[in-house]
């Protein structure tokens, strides 16, 4: 963090995720969705069929995407799932977890996920 805030900077921009996307979307619309997860759940090895960015609201997670090292996130912490690659990992861990997730999608696209 940086400063306080005074009345003089009564405003603070932070950026938090600056994600890559591995091509160019003509996005029509973004979809936000509130997921909760019980606590210990494993969803598995999943590929998204577009672009996830999200934050966690409450509990913590293990998140890995495939090739990379893994991470807890934590309430406030942000994560990028990129298109077509596998995420090893997004398992909740002690306590239930509710994040929020923005899926940006193309015209007549669903979130989808194999």
């Amino acid at each position: 963090m940086g400063a306080a805030l005074t009345p003089e900077q009564p405003m603070r921009r932070e950026v938090l995720l600056n994600a890559t996307l591995s091509e160019t979307l003509a996005t029509e619309r973004v979809e936000v969705r509130r997921i909760q997860m019980l606590a210990g759940h494993a969803p598995g090895r999943h590929i998204h069929n577009g672009p996830v960015v999200g934050s966690i609201v409450e509990g913590s997670v293990l998140f890995q995407v495939e090739g990379q090292n893994e991470i807890i996130l934590r309430p406030g912490d942000v994560f990028f799932e990129p298109a077509g690659i596998p995420i090893a990992h997004f398992d909740a861990m002690d306590d239930d977890v509710t994040f929020l997730g923005y899926f940006p999608l193309t015209a007549g696209q669903e979130p989808g996920l194999v």
